[in-house]
C-alpha cells in the first residue's frame, strides 16, 4: 500500500524547464551551435550537470575538460534561479491536500548549490520538514539510476513498493520503475509520447 511520495524538484514541483532551456541555448552557442531541444532535452533531464555535458558533447561533437564546463553550465544557470524561480501551477495546492496523509520527501539530481538557491527563494527545507535528497548524497550517480529514490525511501523507512514517485523525465521514470515503485508522470516538460514506455 503506497504511504509515501517522493517528488522530482525540477518540473515538478518547481518550474525550471524554461530556464534550463534558455541556459541550454546559451551554452550550446557560445560553442558556435544551435540548441536543439528535441535531440537534446530528453538525454540530459535527470542528469548531473557533469553528466549533462558529457551527453552534449557527444551529440554536438565539442571539446573540453566536462567538469569545466560544467561550471560554466551551473554559473548560468545560477544567475537565471537568482531571478525566476516559482512552483508548478496546482504544486502547492495538491501538496497541502496530501502531506498529512503521506510520508513526503523531494529526490532531486540537482546540484546541492543550486538547491540551496532554490530553497532560499521557496524554502523547500521548510515545507518538505528537511526531507530534501539530492544526487549529491549518493556520489552524483544520476537517474535512470534508481539510487537516488532507494536512498530517499530509506531515509523515510519506506519499503520501495510502498513508494509512489512524481516524476517528468524518461529518465527519473526509469529511475522510479528499477527502484520497484509506481510512478505518476507529468506532462510539464515533455509530451505524453516521450514519457510512455
Amino acid at each position: 500500500m503506497i504511504n509515501t511520495i517522493i517528488f522530482d524538484a525540477e518540473g515538478v514541483i518547481i518550474d525550471t524547464e524554461p530556464m534550463w532551456d534558455k541556459s541550454q541555448k546559451e551554452f550550446i552557442g557560445r560553442r558556435g551551435l544551435s540548441y536543439d531541444r528535441k535531440k537534446i532535452k530528453h538525454l540530459i533531464s535527470g542528469k548531473s550537470l557533469v553528466d549533462g555535458v558529457k551527453i552534449m558533447q557527444k551529440e554536438y561533437g565539442f571539446r573540453g575538460n566536462p567538469k569545466k564546463l560544467a561550471k560554466e553550465r551551473k554559473i548560468i544557470i545560477k544567475k537565471l534561479f537568482k531571478s525566476q524561480l516559482k512552483f508548478i501551477v496546482g504544486f502547492k495546492g495538491f501538496y497541502q491536500k496530501i502531506k498529512k496523509r503521506y510520508k513526503t520527501c523531494i529526490a532531486t539530481s540537482m546540484d546541492k548549490e543550486l538547491l540551496r538557491i532554490v530553497d532560499k527563494r521557496l524554502k523547500l527545507l521548510q515545507l518538505f520538514n528537511n526531507q530534501v535528497f539530492s544526487i549529491g548524497e549518493i556520489r552524483y550517480v544520476s537517474k535512470p539510476n534508481p539510487d537516488i529514490f532507494l536512498y530517499a525511501a530509506n531515509k523515510l523507512n519506506s519499503k520501495p513498493k510502498d513508494c509512489l514517485v512524481i516524476e517528468d523525465s524518461p529518465n527519473g521514470i526509469e529511475a522510479a520503475k528499477r527502484a520497484g515503485m509506481k510512478c505518476i508522470a507529468l506532462t510539464t516538460t515533455y509530451g505524453k509520447d516521450k514519457l510512455i514506455k
